[in-house]
C-alpha cells in the first residue's frame, strides 16, 4: 500500500533551521511530482514547494523562496524540504504529498492536484 511519512518537525526558535523529510513506501517516488504542503489549523492548506518528477524543475511559494530548498534523494525514496531563517509565520504542520499520475507536469500550486498525502509533520517556530 503506498504510503507517504514526513519526519523532522519540531520546536525551533525564529532564525533556526530544520530539515523535513517525505519517505515513500510500498512505491517509488522517482516517477511522481512531489509537492509539500502546509496548514493552520482553521485555515486552507498552503502550497510551499514542489519538485518536478524529473528533479530539474523546482518551485516555491513567495513566503518561503530564498529560504527553502527542496531535493529528491532517489536512493533514499525521500523528498526533503531545507528551511532555513525559520519565522513564526511558518508555523504549522507541513505535509508531502503526490499526485496520482505518473509523470505528471502541472499545476503544481493547486493541493487538489494531489491525491496521496502523508499525516504531516508539525513545526512550531517561537519568537
Amino acid at each position: 500500500q503506498a504510503q507517504l511519512v514526513e519526519s523532522g518537525g519540531g520546536l525551533v526558535q525564529a532564525g533556526d533551521s530544520l530539515r523535513l523529510s517525505c519517505a515513500a513506501s510500498g512505491h517509488t517516488l522517482r516517477v511522481y511530482a512531489v509537492g509539500w504542503f502546509r496548514q493552520i489549523p482553521g485555515k486552507e492548506r498552503e502550497f510551499v514547494a514542489a519538485v518536478s518528477w524529473t528533479g530539474s524543475n523546482t518551485y516555491y511559494a513567495d513566503s518561503v523562496k530564498g529560504r527553502c530548498t527542496i531535493s529528491r534523494d532517489s536512493a533514499k525514496n525521500t523528498v526533503s524540504l531545507q528551511m532555513n531563517s525559520l519565522k513564526p509565520e511558518d508555523t504549522a504542520i507541513y505535509y508531502c504529498a503526490h499526485p496520482s499520475e505518473r509523470y505528471w507536469s502541472g499545476r503544481v500550486d493547486d493541493p487538489d492536484e494531489y491525491h496521496y498525502w502523508g499525516q504531516g509533520t508539525e513545526v512550531t517556530v517561537s519568537e
